[in-house]
């Protein structure tokens, strides 16, 4: 086995180990893939998603047009400016430039000096200035070159001297002007406008270009451009002045046979470049209003398919609340196939399944009132008679009647509470998987034991089932024995001394919502009883609903099997009634005349576990 020590952290790394973390990694990553999955398989997700998206990408993409916009402006400004530069340079070089090597010397003069006396190049006259470049012949040729390219152009001699300057030169001679600063001792003249504009430049430009500033006629090799010319290199430089404006320099010596005689430094304008960008940015911002205005009315288009319905949807569901003598309806948006659809679905339903809740929880007041009036009257009756009854006999069947009122309160009250919680202990209580042939053996069984003294005798049958599922299906074990108690106990009851109740457990398919197969247990209850009327198919199921004349009045609450449709149906099955004839052994709801009823049927489904 390979053993891996890391000696800085004291792991013992094994390939054993490694494949852990592997597969805790690859359940890590199929995690987050679900997950992601999961969010975007949500129509409305997408939407959001797409909308925000799309906004922040027209920005970014916006604004890295700008900015390589900019970049390409000042490379190919400085190209240009650097090609300008040499061409004029070389003008200069070759029509500007003064001799100053050369010395003239008179011969006679060097005759007549005396021994010991030095030859003056320029005796008897005063000392003058001399310059590397002729500034007299500069200026109409630096002015017939750079005045249409509206660039700015200085010349330096050999030593950094400011010669000519293209702002300065008069139009007509070469005489330098320089503009003096503003009076008052230099207070900023400029508008409350103006220096806005110069803030959102100063915003706006790359923090990382250097500031411009005008030496005037200084020595030019403070600029490290010129400095640069006169040693005989070229040189750019990007800079802002202090209104936030891009300023391009560009140096070039002027040469000749070799020989750095000046530097010539080109600059653009102030405002120039950003003019230019300036003509950008209001496209872009063109472009932004545009898009705004698309992104303005997807947004109205997105409230109205969103927000709208969401909004009707509140106000609906806050009129359900206040609305308790009419019944409101939920707005349909169910043909959305979205988050909205779903929810409106959901709402009626749970709307349409309180109003009917309410309305069986009125119904089940009002038969309850009902119903407990009826063994009340008896009982008070009685009760006003007794004391004034002298007859024993009469006295006896009036206690008898007592007893029996009490009796079916006592037997009322007990069914009318098991049938209220109902409800509550459904929703509240878990299903699990139960095995519903046990159950039935289990209810079978008791009932074998109870001595009824009619010698009804209690069958059950329990077909071959699927051996992957086993009878198994989802609900509550005490309840569905309550369901199977009642059938066969009612079953029995009806049955003629000496019959019998047969209980059958078989593997039945139901068809289910869009005519979709479901797999499912059937189980069937037949008496030989005298079967149920024609018109009490459905009506046995009510609630408070009897049909005993052959037992007495208030012997049975009627409650049992109106406790087991509930019941049954909890667990998403049916259940029906139906009588067994000669004709249709098998059990019909239709009796044809002359047909004789061997006893009821009752046919209970219920849906098998998956």
């Amino acid at each position: 086995m390979t053993v891996t020590t890391d000696n800085e952290h004291g792991v013992v790394e094994t390939p054993a180990r490694q494949k852990r973390i592997g597969r805790a990694a690859t359940v890590r990553f199929a995690r987050l893939t679900r997950a992601v999955q999961s969010r975007l398989s949500s129509s409305l997700t997408r939407r959001i998603v797409v909308l925000n998206l799309g906004g922040l990408v027209a920005l970014l993409g916006g604004f890295l047009y700008l900015n390589q916009f900019r970049e390409g402006l000042i490379d190919a400004r400085v190209q240009s400016l650097q090609t300008q530069g040499e061409i004029i340079a070389a003008a200069i070089a070759a029509s500007a430039t003064v001799d100053t090597d050369a010395i003239t010397i008179d011969p006679e003069k060097l005759l007549r000096l005396a021994p010991g006396e030095s030859y003056s190049l320029a005796e008897g006259s005063q000392p003058s200035m001399e310059f590397s470049l002729n500034p007299e012949r500069i200026g109409p040729l630096l002015r017939r070159l750079v005045s249409p390219t509206r660039t700015r152009a200085r010349i330096y001699d050999r030593d950094g001297y400011l010669l000519l300057d293209s702002r300065s030169v008069n139009g007509r001679s070469n005489i330098l002007r320089f503009e003096l600063g503003p009076a008052g001792g230099g207070a900023d003249s400029t508008s409350y406008l103006e220096r806005g504009i110069n803030a959102l430049r100063r915003w706006t430009r790359r923090p990382e270009l250097p500031l411009y500033e005008d030496i005037g006629a200084g020595n030019g090799k403070a600029y490290p451009e010129v400095a640069a010319a006169l040693a005989g290199g070229a040189l750019s430089v990007v800079r802002a002045n202090a209104k936030g404006e891009t300023i391009i320099s560009v140096a070039v010596p002027v040469q000749r046979f070799r020989s750095v005689r000046g530097a010539l430094l080109l600059s653009t304008l102030g405002g120039d470049i950003d003019a230019i960008l300036a003509q950008e940015r209001w496209g872009i911002i063109r472009i932004f209003l545009v898009s705004a205005g698309v992104m303005l009315l997807l947004s109205l288009l997105f409230a109205g398919t969103i927000a709208e319905p969401m909004r009707r949807l509140a106000e609906a569901a806050e009129r359900v609340r206040r609305g308790v003598k009419s019944r409101q309806e939920i707005p349909d948006f169910s043909q959305r196939q979205d988050e909205i659809g779903h929810l409106s679905g959901a709402l009626r339903d749970m709307t349409r399944a309180l109003y009917s809740r309410i309305e069986a929880i009125e119904h089940f007041a009002a038969d309850v009132a009902h119903e407990l009036k009826n063994p009340l009257t008896s009982l008070r009756s009685a009760v006003e008679t007794l004391p004034i009854v002298k007859d024993e006999n009469a006295r006896s069947r009036l206690l008898t009647i007592i007893k029996h009122d009490v009796g079916r309160l006592d037997r009322l009250i007990s069914d009318i509470s098991d049938a209220s919680r109902l409800d509550a202990e459904l929703a509240r209580a878990d299903m699990a998987i139960v095995d519903i042939a046990g159950v039935l053996k289990t209810v079978v069984g008791m009932a074998h034991d109870v001595d009824r003294g009619d010698g009804v005798e209690i069958t059950i049958d329990i077909q071959p089932s699927d051996p992957r599922r086993r009878w198994r299906i989802l609900g509550h074990d005490s309840r569905l024995a309550q369901v199977f108690d009642n059938l066969i106990a009612n079953a029995c009851s009806f049955s003629s001394p000496g019959g019998g109740v047969r209980v059958c457990l078989r593997p039945e398919q139901a068809i289910g919502p869009g005519g979709t197969p479901l797999d499912g247990y059937e189980i069937i209850v037949d008496d030989d009883g005298p079967g149920i009327p024609a018109h009490a198919f459905e009506r046995i199921f009510e609630r408070f609903y009897t049909d005993r004349p052959e037992q007495g009045f208030g012997q049975n609450s009627g409650l049992g099997l109106s406790i087991s449709r509930q019941i049954v149906e909890a667990h998403n099955g049916r259940i029906r009634a139906m009588n067994r004839t000669r004709a249709e052994p098998e059990g019909t709801d239709e009796i044809a005349p002359g047909d004789v009823v061997l006893g009821a049927r009752f046919v209970l489904w219920l849906p098998a576990a998956k």
